[in-house]
């Protein structure tokens, strides 16, 4: 299973030690690379497997991911060669970079999808990829084990809110949600939070604020504006409902006014209040007819009131019906 027919020689690597371990450091080829390494499923009737069952849509999207060219960058691959890759240097005075005489194949530890994205990327465009690596010289069985478990249990990815933050240079919305953050004329500044960990006071998330503005923009007319005029929408827009609930907006424990449900339903409703100030044949959004329809609303925001136990999406659906009554009565 992790025999080569022929040795396979990678040149440029750089050796080194890691916690005792010797490992090495280099690229190889994706065409090659696909030669040297093997999976150790789960189910491994050894009972050393560890690996999951390759799930074909992540491997589909890195393979799309990749397909954006230079901009598609991505962290090497972890392997255990197991005693089967030998180093030598080029010269003794350095005797730290050279090439490995790889015998036998690797095991592959980490970047299971990404090799089949690159294996579907590669064979789709006839074309090949430096893939770079990290690979231990001889991990036993259980220290493999061990680090995969330590790589996908401990680690602790970024979480939506700052995805959305690196994002705003590229995508409309996650900037706009990134200034109703960032800008101290938001009603937002002093309740929200960008890295996404709630804290006193701070209970909006940069992901809540992201999918509320997308209930807000839903209708194409309003998502084909620029992103500054959506800016100025929702500042309108929110800020005009903190000014009517001044008390309510700044107290999470005693109102649900910016609780997410009722965030949500404010901007189900202010879709509809959009289109109503939008110019008929016209993209311009009339900002004194928004003040003038929210000035309208008249509720109970008490967290023992009527809205008590308003849940979810479907609880955000019904209020958004009151609401926009309320705004736009016939």
């Amino acid at each position: 299973m992790n025999t080569l027919p022929n040795q396979i020689v990678i040149e440029n690597v750089i050796q080194c030690k890691m916690r005792g371990k010797v490992a090495y450091q280099s690229h190889f080829p994706s065409s090659v690379g696909l030669q040297l390494i093997y999976v150790k499923p789960f189910d491994l009737p050894s009972g050393k497997g560890y690996q999951r069952p390759v799930d074909s849509k992540r491997c589909e999207d890195f393979a799309s991911y990749l397909s954006k060219g230079e901009d598609a960058l991505f962290t090497p691959i972890l392997l255990n060669a197991a005693s089967s890759w030998e180093f030598i240097c080029y010269d003794r005075h350095r005797p730290s970079y050279g090439r490995l005489f790889c015998k036998g194949k690797a095991s592959l530890m980490d970047g299971q999808h990404r090799m089949g994205g690159i294996d579907k990327y590669t064979r789709e465009t006839n074309s090949d990829l430096n893939v770079p690596f990290l690979a231990f010289h001889s991990l036993d069985e259980d220290e493999e084990v061990k680090l995969f478990d330590t790589i996908n249990t401990k680690a602790k990815g970024i979480g939506p809110s700052l995805s959305k933050f690196l994002r705003r240079d590229s995508d409309d919305i996650s900037w706009v949600a990134t200034e109703l953050m960032i800008r101290k004329d938001s009603p937002f500044y002093n309740i929200g939070t960008i890295i996404g960990k709630r804290s006193k006071g701070r209970h909006v998330t940069l992901q809540n604020v992201y999918r509320t503005l997308h209930l807000l923009t839903a209708d194409y007319r309003i998502s084909s504006i620029s992103k500054e005029e959506k800016l100025t929408v929702a500042l309108t827009y929110y800020d005009t409902i903190r000014q009517n609930f001044a008390a309510e907006w700044s107290d999470y424990k005693e109102f649900r006014l910016t609780h997410i449900v009722c965030l949500d339903a404010l901007s189900l409703a202010g879709n509809h209040v959009l289109l109503k100030c939008m110019s008929e044949g016209k993209k311009h959004i009339d900002l004194t007819a928004i003040q003038r329809h929210v000035k309208r609303l008249s509720l109970d925001w008490s967290s023992q009131g009527p809205l008590k136990y308003l849940k979810g999406m479907s609880g955000s659906r019904t209020l958004a019906t009151d609401l926009k009554e309320q705004m736009l009565p016939h």
